[in-house]
């Protein structure tokens, strides 16, 4: 059942199931909670509460914001924590990564530990080695193409290239109800605010996280050449033996949802450490 949260300048959704030590998905933009709509049953199962929101401007959140900074974020996922009576281990994807990060260093009490799945958590700099990764170039060129046109059409020519091979089971009526919700008024115009937004924030406060961390990255995920680089990066600007990386062979952007049976297989663990009631 939804349940809805007022913070500054709008509602935020989210979902609760089961009980136990709190855990918060965060998806990334253009997505909505659904994206972990195989993840949460084996959370649940496993003792975990789990409590799954939709970001600022997706899903059954409000639909227009001042802003949709990786900060924004982190403050929503904070109310969200605060609210349900934390503290809790946050995952977050993609722009939720850097947003988790940030929760992170700014509220330490409240975060026990991040788990970042494919995060936008550095600020990115396109190189010609980049550029010589096909799969590379096919998924920013389309992101852009998206970005400036605001076009659900080449969204979905980006995610194709995201869930490389094994698509999941349900992945028509996927691209059917995500393109429902990105005809909504605002959602589309969220969708490329979040796309100009900079990782830069989250950047700066990987150094600040104390917690335990625990960053997935997808051997075949588009937005970089290197995952496995990109990742130990992430790991290398926080401090020494608080995180580690964990590659999803086969894996494209959303490992969560293309592989989440080997996703949850790396939470579990995580969880189990870190995570308590």
């Amino acid at each position: 059942m939804t349940e809805f949260l007022s913070v500054d300048g709008g509602t935020l959704a989210y979902e609760v199931t089961g009980e136990g030590p709190l855990v918060v998905l965060a998806h990334g933009m253009g997505d909505s909670r659904e994206s972990y709509r195989f993840v949460i049953p084996q959370l649940v199962a496993a003792g975990y509460r789990v409590a799954a929101v939709d970001l600022r401007g997706a899903g059954e959140s409000s639909a227009e914001w001042p802003s949709y900074s990786r900060t924004d974020i982190a403050g929503d996922l904070i109310a969200v924590v605060r609210h349900l009576g934390g503290p809790a281990v946050l995952v977050g994807h993609s722009i939720s990564g850097g947003a988790v990060t940030i929760a992170a260093a700014t509220a330490p009490d409240l975060v026990e530990g991040i788990v970042e799945l494919g995060p936008f958590t550095r600020a990115q700099a396109i190189t010609l080695g980049a550029l010589r990764s096909r799969r590379y170039r096919a998924g920013m060129t389309r992101l852009i193409m998206m970005t400036m046109l605001g076009s659900v059409k080449w969204w979905h020519r980006y995610l194709d290239v995201a869930f490389p091979g094994r698509k999941p089971e349900d992945w028509a009526d996927q691209l059917r109800r995500n393109a429902a919700m990105l005809g909504e008024p605002g959602r589309m115009k969220a969708l490329q605010g979040m796309g100009r937004t900079t990782p830069a924030d989250a950047g700066a406060q990987l150094a600040n996280v104390r917690c335990p961390a625990l960053i997935v990255e997808g051997s075949l995920d588009p937005d970089w050449a290197d995952p496995r680089a990109e990742g130990e990066a992430i790991v290398a600007a926080m401090p020494s033996g608080l995180a580690t990386v964990e590659m999803i062979e086969g894996a494209g952007h959303y490992p969560h949802t293309q592989f989440p049976d080997e996703t949850v297989a790396l939470l579990l663990p995580f969880l189990k450490a870190y995570a308590r009631a």
